[in-house]
């Protein structure tokens, strides 16, 4: 196969027409020559950081969307199957994504459950993490959540980072506002890069440490704004990534989107696709070419390198994307689950108090960390309850693995005017999360996810919209596209019900993320982010 074009070369930086020649799935040669064709061939896309999972579909089905935006190859994460269903939630990631020729790159999840202070379906110890990470499908240490574990000298937590060393493979870090001293240790730990930054401080310490900023755009956390004045100067130590991004927005675009949006800014377009493209295939060891002699074919043509609209993506040499269309085979796939528990009671949901003064989770748009509030609360009949007019509205969380008493807390910025929603998409541990006008409506969204056996819905008393996700509770077994569909048409629900959010849901899922400061709620109770402890709903 020959095809032509202006060739990117990225790593020498300069554009020139040419030609590429593949043979066998690998590029035979490259050479200049002169056409009239004015398409640009360039390194496929990477996503340095994602958990495949929160795209809602599992890694075949993410595979069929991705590869329209030209992303050939992943740093996958699948710490949210490994806390439903352990090791082999790993495995079975790893099966599927064989079924198709995305370059999927799964790590071994460093933090199973993350905390002991939430209940999760799986534990993933040391002897785990070494028997994963000899595995030739597994390519690095997933992030490492646990920074106060690495801080203290926790024996489990450094043996997990030895093996990673040992085998030598990279260790992913997850240390959202660390600083100074700590900082310096957790880095000394072998931890080399973030995705966690969120101001423009941070990011530059941490580059200035020598460690490697991802830069993260995804559907509930967005940094891009906050970070991307570093790269002109810092693009050789940053990377670009999703870490979650749900089906629907999939379906909008990748990370050609977070190129044209540097590019817009007037940044240099071989600093901008070095990030993109490059960094992470030399920082993982990845078997993603990058369009050089003798490399696998993995590229994409485009047609400019403003926008990046991409005509075609090609992995190992086949044709797996043309103008808008992907050939990506749909696969049979199997679902396994966890979901055990029976359904729930309107007096399960109910708080006993006379407290005048609660704490509460301020929500913010954008970010998965959140703010610890105080607020006057709303008691009836000796209850606390949601207090609509002032947005303080009852929170959930619901163990999912065994029948015990759902925790209760209050959140705020949510936004709802009635009704209710829920999710089993509920990092890390995935129990079932809910945000509700009334005990009612929580009770009724939350056993509609029991008789799904996961998923996310919206109700409002006799109307109610639910995407079931049999596959751990937190995959569909639909279609990509078709998922996309039904999840917008949620996330118009819940807009419709008062929420001003951008994503409602994918803000939800990350309000029992306790390794997030500051205010999160577990299974367990209410957990402060900043004290790494439990803290009492009412305010003494």
């Amino acid at each position: 196969m020959k095809i032509q074009g202006q060739i990117v070369d990225i790593i020498n930086r300069r554009i020139y027409s040419g030609e590429v020649t593949v043979v066998n799935g690998k590029i035979k040669e490259i050479v200049e020559k002169e056409h009239s064709v004015q398409q640009f061939i360039m390194p496929g896309f990477v996503d340095a950081h994602i958990h495949i999972e929160s795209s809602m579909l599992v890694p075949s089905e993410f595979a069929r969307i991705a590869v329209l935006h030209g992303t050939v190859g992943t740093i996958s994460d699948p710490h949210e199957i490994a806390n439903v269903l352990g090791k082999e939630g790993v495995y079975y990631m790893i099966q599927n994504s064989k079924e198709v020729p995305l370059k999927f790159h799964f790590g071994a999840p460093s933090c199973v459950p993350a905390t002991t202070f939430e209940t999760a379906g799986a534990v993933i110890d040391s002897e785990d993490i070494k028997e994963l990470l000899t595995s030739s499908d597994i390519h690095y240490l997933a992030e490492m959540m646990n920074y106060p574990g690495v801080l203290f000298d926790d024996a489990e937590v450094l043996k997990k980072i030895e093996w990673a060393k040992y085998f030598k493979k990279p260790v992913d870090g997850h240390a959202p506002g660390l600083r100074g001293e700590s900082l310096q240790k957790y880095i000394n730990a072998g931890i080399t890069t973030d995705h966690e930054c969120f101001t423009y401080d941070e990011a530059a310490e941490k580059l200035s440490l020598g460690m490697k900023v991802i830069i993260r755009e995804g559907s509930a956390a967005k940094n891009f704004e906050a970070l991307i004045d570093l790269l002109p100067d810092n693009y050789e130590n940053m990377m670009f990534c999703s870490d979650d991004k749900h089906p629907d927005d999939l379906i909008v675009g990748h990370i050609n989107t977070l190129c044209a949006r540097a590019i817009a800014k007037g940044m240099d377009v071989f600093k901008v696709l070095q990030a993109a493209c490059v960094n992470p295939v030399r920082h993982y060891a990845m078997n993603v070419g990058l369009l050089q002699e003798n490399d696998a074919a993995d590229f994409i043509v485009v047609e400019n390198l403003t926008d990046f609209k991409v005509s075609q993506t090609y992995i190992n040499g086949e044709l797996v994307a043309e103008n808008g269309v992907s050939n990506v085979k749909k696969v049979l796939f199997d679902c396994p689950n966890n979901f055990n528990i029976n359904a729930k009671q309107m007096s399960d949901f109910e708080v006993l108090s006379s407290a005048s003064i609660i704490r509460v989770i301020e929500a913010l748009e954008g970010q998965l960390i959140t703010n610890e509030i105080h607020h006057k609360s709303l008691v009836q009949d000796g209850k606390l309850v949601s207090d609509v007019e002032n947005d303080i509205l009852k929170m959930a969380v619901v163990n999912r693995y065994e029948d015990t008493k759902p925790a209760i807390a209050f959140i705020k910025n949510f936004g709802l005017k009635k009704g209710a929603i829920a999710s089993s998409v509920a990092h890390d541990c995935h129990n079932i999360v809910v945000v509700g006008t009334s005990d009612e409506e929580i009770c009724k969204a939350v056993n509609i996810l029991v008789a799904n056996k996961g998923g996310v819905c919206a109700v409002n008393g006799d109307e109610q919209k639910v995407l079931s996700l049999p596959v751990a509770g937190i995959m569909s077994n639909k279609d990509g596209w078709e998922t996309g569909r039904l999840y917008q048409e949620i996330d118009a629900l819940a807009k419709e019900f008062g929420s001003q959010l951008k994503a409602p849901f994918m803000t939800l899922s990350f309000m029992a993320l306790l390794v997030i400061p500051d205010l999160k709620l577990s299974d367990k109770g209410l957990f402060s982010g900043n004290s790494f402890s439990f803290v009492d709903l009412e305010v003494k």
